[in-house]
């Protein structure tokens, strides 16, 4: 396969998994806003760390002087300068998707498809300068997450298992394992004001929005059968294969692609190896030593380690 068609499988799925991280993050951030305050919290913290969960918050500093609900909604909805907003993200996966139509079957095309143009029409209907109400933001949210499901399952039901599907799965766990550590780190650092105890009212609610935000409300009571604790809930987030969306399934997912890759062209590669250094350290990993080194310098590692595989990724397979 050409490298720039890889290239474009790649980012192709990236940003269809960030559009529905960020309107997730969105939704997740907003039932935040209906819990009781005590009145001395800044009311802009569960929005700064949202835009830190999303990898945004550097760029909104640059673009924009406060943080607030509404500012923060369309910066990271239908902000053009945003690289990483939803319309961006769903303008780009289209571009991706539209230069190796050839590449990706009826049904996927058209999952990007019909989602580029259902965004056409909500940026239609918005009035200029002017906000959605909270109605026409949550029908917005839903729509991304569904185009997102819409993507994912007709690659998964459609797709010939080739170069083209294993770069497109590639695509998709790096970005949701970017995305799952950056939510574990901006929770412990950002989401629990200074002055609420951890384990308190507050606390609770943030952590059962957080699990809501990565769909695993449900399966974390299934899994562990007890009310919700932050280390329980990083467990879930980081060792639990069985978990879609936790760091260790992301690596099963990106070892198992960048395998079949090698078997595809006969050769493996640093890339091969990153991944699985990475999946070897996380079988061997227990809760009880991750807290004891730190869970905020063991995640930050781990960022930055799958930030050089996906680097590495690139200059094996994707340069052109």
């Amino acid at each position: 396969m050409l490298a720039r068609t890889a290239d474009n499988l790649f980012w192709l799925a990236r940003q269809m998994e960030r559009a529905d991280f960020t309107a997730r993050m969105i939704e997740a951030t907003l039932r935040l806003e209906y819990l009781p305050r005590s009145g001395v919290e800044d009311p802009a913290i569960e929005w700064e760390g949202t835009l830190n969960a999303v990898g945004a918050y550097e760029a909104y500093i640059v673009e924009r002087e406060r943080i607030d609900e509404a500012s923060a909604i369309d910066f990271l909805t239908f902000d053009r300068g945003n690289p990483s907003s939803i319309c961006n993200c769903l303008e780009n996966a289209r571009a991706n998707g539209r230069a190796v139509r050839t590449a990706l079957t009826v049904e996927t095309w058209t999952a990007i498809n019909d989602a580029w143009l259902e965004l056409k029409r909500f940026e239609a209907r918005r009035r200029p300068g002017k906000d959605l109400d909270r109605e026409a933001l949550t029908r917005f949210l839903d729509y991304v997450k569904k185009a997102s499901l819409d993507f994912d399952g007709s690659c998964y039901r459609t797709m010939l298992r080739n170069d083209a599907y294993w770069f497109n799965r590639l695509g998709v766990f790096v970005e949701r394992a970017d995305n799952t550590a950056r939510l574990l780190d901006v929770k412990y650092h950002l989401l629990l004001p200074s002055n609420e105890a951890v384990g308190g009212s507050l606390d609770y609610f943030q952590w059962v929005a957080i699990l809501r935000a990565v769909s695993a409300a449900t399966a974390y009571h299934w899994v562990y059968r007890d009310r919700v604790k932050p280390w329980l809930i990083a467990d879930l987030l980081i060792l639990k294969p069985a978990m879609p969306r936790s760091l260790i399934a992301c690596y099963v997912g990106i070892d198992s692609s960048l395998d079949s890759l090698a078997r595809e062209d006969g050769r493996s590669g640093l890339a091969q190896r990153k991944a699985r250094t990475t999946l070897a350290a996380l079988e061997r990993a227990g809760m009880d030593d991750i807290f004891q080194s730190g869970l905020h310098e063991f995640i930050t590692d781990f960022i930055e380690d799958n930030s050089r595989l996906a680097d590495t990724i690139s200059e094996q397979y994707l340069f052109v």
